[in-house]
């Protein structure tokens, strides 16, 4: 059979075409525990920026306006963390217990809970071995018990949460008999690197002693805390 050769020069050229498209790809989700973006910036609240100046020709440079906006904010957030780190009526937790951790991580290890005694040591928003977090990602309850040098009348305490944040949903002191005393329990509105503060009436009796109750579920990810803050006094 014969073929018209206009037919082969209307075909080869679409041929030609079809072989030049780029096929297209999903990416794979990874399953396994990968940091999180330590790019994010502090949450804190910027104070009100003045108008932008303009450039000549009255041209206003709104990248120079930003950065002053993000500059004073930055400077902000160190300052509370500096004002909270000096608290002389605060102090940290020497020792700690947790009802997981990352790998049933012991003693010193990363992500155990005694990560999360001390001062805060996790300077930026993401995973980190510095912190403590629960052997499961949003398995539910989990919680961090915390041990305080001394018995105080409590005033507050601090969250230092540090990763997934937002999580917390209840906070216990324990009296010198032991006995529980629940003073704070509810939606936890912390973002990124940023502590819970939960003020209240000084207690009647002493505590050295904090749990943490979070939910994991509540928040996706590994829910990570770096350090908690008992704040209060002798009398």
């Amino acid at each position: 059979m014969k073929i018209n050769p206009k037919l082969i020069c209307c075909f080869l050229p679409l041929l030609f075409l079809s072989g030049c498209k780029k096929s297209s790809s999903t990416p794979e989700t990874s399953t396994t525990k990968a940091p999180a973006s330590t790019n994010a910036a502090p949450a804190a609240t910027a104070p009100a920026a003045g108008a932008p100046a303009a450039a000549p020709g009255g041209v206003v440079d709104a990248g120079a306006s930003a950065e002053t906006t993000a500059k004073m904010a930055a400077t902000e957030w160190a300052l509370k963390q500096d004002e909270i780190k000096r608290d002389s009526n605060g102090q940290w937790a020497i020792q700690a217990t947790a009802s997981s951790a990352y790998n049933d991580a012991q003693g010193a290890a990363g992500f155990s809970a005694n990560q999360a005694t001390g001062a805060p040591n996790v300077e930026k928003y993401g995973d980190n071995e510095a912190a403590w977090t629960a052997k499961t990602p949003d398995s539910g309850i989990e919680w961090l018990d915390l041990k305080y040098p001394k018995p105080v009348h409590a005033t507050e305490v601090r969250v230092r949460e540090s990763n997934a944040s937002g999580a917390v949903i209840k906070i216990d002191f324990y009296d010198e008999q032991g006995v529980a005393h629940a003073v704070w329990q509810g939606n936890d509105p912390t973002t990124e690197l940023n502590y819970l503060m939960v003020k209240f009436p000084k207690t009647t009796f002493k505590t050295d002693r904090v749990k943490v109750t979070l939910a994991t579920n509540v928040v996706p990810g590994w829910n990570e805390i770096d350090a908690v803050q008992l704040v209060g006094t002798d009398q």
